[in-house]
């Protein structure tokens, strides 16, 4: 993968990706930590947010109190609004100086979400993922799936408020993730991680994935 001509690329880029409930916040936690035992500077972070301004637009996309819906290409605007502060600000300057970023979530989730889910053309995602980062793509997606009634099962199962996405029927779930599966078909850089067993188990496949593509890195 080439770099953007105007910045250096001494850090890695791993993301984690798949639909609500499959464990991608405990795993990222999980992969930042695998690394760090392994002397690797790790920059934790997530989309939408990272910063103070992307959160903010975080809270934006996901209220599911607003009175105005966001059309569809408000949202996908705003998403990549976020993105842009967040490469800006937060993962640029990192994988500049070294530092590896482990992100909950990328432009995968763009495609998954707002190309499945809400059926937009995958031309126009493409077309701002290229205002917005250039040349730059993950090193390494990891991408956690589960089946949508199971991963629905665990939702409900937190007992916690559903934000605007995670109140979206089973049939979006299901475009989301044929979209993520697709990608991943189409994308070497993507690792799938069977989200079904029991967390030591996935964590187990996780950590054979890390060791394989750094060992490669090497």
């Amino acid at each position: 993968m080439s770099a953007d001509p105007y910045t250096p690329r001494p850090g890695r880029f791993i993301t984690l990706e798949g639909g609500e409930g499959v464990g991608k916040t405990t795993n990222v936690g999980f992969v930042c930590e695998w690394l760090e035992a392994r002397g690797i500077e790790v920059v934790r972070t997530r989309e939408p947010g990272g910063t103070p301004g992307s959160e903010a637009i975080r809270e934006l996309l996901l209220d599911p109190s607003r009175d105005e819906p966001w059309c569809d290409d408000a949202e996908l605007l705003l998403v990549f609004a976020a993105r842009a502060q967040h490469l800006a600000e937060r993962i640029r300057p990192a994988l500049a100086r070294g530092a590896w970023v482990v992100c909950d979530r990328f432009t995968d989730a763009t495609f998954a979400y707002q190309g499945g889910g809400r059926g937009m053309e995958p031309t126009r995602i493409e077309t701002l993922e290229r205002l917005v980062q250039q040349s730059l793509q993950p090193d390494l997606t990891l991408l956690l799936d589960l089946p949508v009634a199971l991963a629905a099962e665990r939702v409900a199962g937190r007992g916690a408020p559903l934000d605007r996405f995670e109140r979206e029927r089973g049939a979006f779930f299901e475009s989301v993730r044929r979209t993520y599966l697709e990608r991943a078909a189409q994308n070497e850089r993507f690792a799938v991680i069977d989200a079904r067993p029991d967390l030591e188990t996935v964590q187990r496949a996780i950590a054979e994935r890390l060791s394989e593509r750094v060992a490669a890195w090497s």
